[in-house]
């Protein structure tokens, strides 16, 4: 019989659903993981269905170029992480061979969050593979904090105690507000990272800021942490830990546009709350976040 009766998982616009990585040059892959410890926000854990689903309003194209990019990177999606949300003894494991094992076939992994979080055990999966790993993490928050064990609020600190990133070459970029207290941004910085507040940013100007990144890092593996909360909650209001005083989406995505030219071992686009996301308001920017991610890619890969 010629019928198909069974449909793969709903996959990000109707990608590919992989079970094998190695004709692949970019992932997608959903953890749907939080820690629960949000006082009043909890529901990140359901940030990659909602990315998903807001994917099918896209549109299949690069206003940059005629480059077909999910044909370019045979792109594909593999599902979710069978995490178990607040449970990070046998959540972070598996995120880690997750991201590791998508790595090893020599794709790019570009997950979906989930929280904060879900950083570590992706840089520690992209340390392991590819070694002399750097970190460019776009947030409106440090989580960097000096605080004990593992929560949202301190992956960045955890991996510079363990050495999995090289911090004198990695940036923290676009923390503001009552998220940026300059105590907050000092202990990161005395940690040997670079912090580039928002007002610094904005400042300097986005090409400036970028040069900069493109200059200290040169090639070396690049794990990118975009955090939704970066965007203003006027255009992201289903966010963990929503901040006001943000980027546009119109600015956020130019500078993503400035990322051009890193060296891109793993990309994670988190914090997406749906319950806290009219419409799926924050759903669709981010959908949209993650097809500029790979059409950057593959104008990269297609130039050099």
């Amino acid at each position: 019989m010629s019928e198909r009766l069974f449909a793969p998982p709903a996959t990000f616009m109707r990608l590919p659903y992989l079970t094998r990585f190695d004709e692949a040059r970019a992932v997608v892959l959903g953890l749907p993981f939080d820690c629960g410890a949000h006082p009043a926000r909890i529901g990140s854990r359901s940030g990659p269905a909602a990315i998903r689903q807001a994917s099918l309003n896209l549109e299949r194209g690069d206003e940059h170029s005629d480059i077909d990019a999910f044909k370019l990177l045979n792109a594909g999606d593999a599902g979710d992480v069978p995490v178990v949300p607040g449970n990070i003894e046998k959540s972070f494991p598996l995120m880690e061979r997750a991201v590791a094992a998508v790595a090893r076939a020599g794709a790019v992994p570009i997950t979906l969050g989930g929280d904060g979080a879900i950083a570590l055990p992706e840089m520690r999966a992209l340390r392991a593979v590819h070694g002399d790993l750097v970190t460019v993490h776009i947030d409106s928050h440090t989580d960097a904090e000096d605080t004990p064990g593992h929560d949202n609020g301190n992956p960045f600190m955890r991996a510079a105690e363990d050495g999995i990133v090289d911090t004198k070459a990695s940036f923290h970029i676009g923390m503001r507000g009552n998220a940026a207290p300059p105590a907050m941004l000092e202990i990161a910085r005395r940690r040997g990272y670079t912090v580039l507040p928002q007002r610094e940013l904005l400042a300097k100007s986005i090409n400036a800021v970028f040069d900069q990144v493109r200059s200290v890092v040169g090639r070396r593996p690049v794990y990118l942490c975009w955090d939704m909360d970066f965007f203003d909650p006027s255009c992201a209001p289903g966010v963990c830990t929503p901040t006001p005083g943000g980027v546009t989406a119109r600015e956020g995505l130019a500078i993503l546009e400035a990322t051009a030219g890193l060296n891109f071992a793993g990309i994670s686009i988190n914090t997406v709350s749906p319950p806290h996301d009219p419409e799926g308001t924050t759903a669709l920017l981010a959908a949209n976040v993650v097809q500029n991610f790979m059409n950057l890619m593959a104008r990269g890969i297609a130039n050099d």
